[in-house]
C-alpha cells in the first residue's frame, strides 16, 4: 500500500469544507471524516485521521488556525474592545463596563471545553473518528438542534430578561454585546460546557453553543454572535497547541497543499460568517437540523455498503 500523502485537490476541497462547516452548525470534524469515505479510493487513504503519521491531521491543524484568523479578522473591532476591557478590568481590579464583563464571560465559558479537550480529544477522535460513529453523531446533532428549537417555541410566550433564567426578551438596545454581557456567570459556564459535546465527531461546536444560548434565553442573533466570539479562542488554542505537528514527520512535504487549503479555509470561513450573522437575525437552526439527520442517514448507508 502506498504511503498516505496530501494532494492539492484534496487540500482545496477539505479546506473549503472546513471553512464552511466549522461555523455552520453541522460539524466540521464529522464532515472531514465522512467526505473522504464517501469519495473512497485514494482520498479515503490520504484523508484518514486515524492512520499513524497521517498528514491529514497536520493539515487539519493548519486549516483550524486559518479559520481562527478569519474569525479574528471578522470581529477585529470587537476583539480590540474586548481585549481593552480585559486589560482595564485587571488594572482596576473590578468589572464595571460591558466590554470588561464580556471579556471575562468569554474566559469563563472557554475553561470547560479547554480542560476536557486537552484530556480527551485524542481518545475520543481515535475511538469515534470513523464513518459509522460520525453518522450516528450527526443524526444526534440534528435531533439536538431540532429539540432546542421546539423547546424555545414552546417557551416564547413568557419572555423575561436575560439573567433571570427564562426566554430572551428583545430589547431596543443597538449594542448586542451589551445584551450578551447581561448573562450570568452560570449561564455562560453552561453555554461553554455545551461545546464539550463537539469533541464527538459529528456534533457541532457552534451548534452546541448556539443551542445552549437559546435554551438559556438568548435570541438567535445574540446566541450566534456569542458562539462565534467563543469559538475564536477555542479554535485558535487548539490549532496553536498542535501546530508543531507540521514540523514533524506528518507535515513533511505537504507545505504547498497546506498553504493552499488554509487560504481556501480562511476565505470560506469569512464568507460563512458574513452569511450566518445575517441569517440568524431572522431564521432558526431547523434547516441545519434536517440537513444533519439526512447527512447522517446517508453516511450510515455508505458505511454499511462499503
Amino acid at each position: 500500500m502506498a504511503l498516505a500523502t496530501l494532494t492539492y485537490p484534496e487540500a482545496i476541497v477539505i479546506g473549503l469544507l472546513q471553512g464552511v462547516t466549522e461555523l455552520f452548525p453541522v460539524s466540521s470534524l464529522g464532515h472531514s471524516v465522512l467526505l473522504p469515505a464517501v469519495i473512497g479510493g485514494r482520498w479515503a487513504q490520504d484523508l484518514n485521521m486515524s492512520a499513524d503519521q497521517s498528514p491529514y491531521l497536520a493539515f487539519l491543524v493548519a486549516v483550524h488556525v486559518a479559520t481562527a484568523v478569519a474569525l479574528v479578522w471578522f470581529y477585529r473591532a470587537d476583539w480590540v474592545r474586548i481585549v481593552r476591557g480585559f486589560v482595564s478590568s485587571v488594572r482596576q481590579r473590578s468589572i464595571t463596563e460591558p466590554d470588561q464583563r464580556l471579556a471575562w464571560l468569554l474566559i469563563v465559558a472557554t475553561i470547560p471545553v479547554g480542560l476536557v479537550g486537552l484530556a480527551l480529544e485524542h481518545t475520543v477522535r481515535t475511538m469515534f473518528g470513523r464513518p459509522l460513529p460520525v453518522s450516528l453523531f450527526l443524526i444526534l446533532n440534528g435531533v439536538l438542534l431540532a429539540t432546542v428549537e421546539r423547546l424555545r417555541s414552546r417557551r416564547r410566550a413568557v419572555p423575561v430578561p436575560v439573567g433571570a433564567g427564562g426566554v430572551y426578551a428583545s430589547t431596543t438596545a443597538d449594542d448586542p454585546d451589551r445584551r450578551i454581557a447581561t448573562q450570568s456567570w452560570r449561564q455562560v459556564l453552561l453555554i461553554g460546557s455545551a461545546q464539550i459535546l463537539a469533541l464527538l465527531p459529528g456534533v457541532s461546536r457552534s451548534g452546541a453553543a448556539i443551542g445552549a444560548g437559546l435554551v438559556r434565553g438568548l435570541s438567535h442573533e445574540d446566541a450566534a454572535r456569542f458562539a462565534f466570539l467563543l469559538a475564536t479562542p477555542v479554535i485558535a488554542a487548539a490549532g496553536v497547541l498542535k501546530l508543531p505537528e507540521l514540523a514533524g514527520p506528518a507535515g513533511h512535504g505537504i507545505l504547498g497543499p497546506v498553504l493552499a487549503g488554509s487560504l481556501v479555509a480562511g476565505l470560506a470561513a469569512y464568507v460563512s460568517l458574513r452569511f450566518l450573522t445575517r441569517y440568524f437575525e431572522t431564521r432558526t437552526l431547523t434547516p441545519f437540523a434536517i440537513y444533519c439527520v439526512l447527512a447522517g442517514l446517508g453516511g450510515i448507508a455508505v458505511s454499511l455498503t462499503a
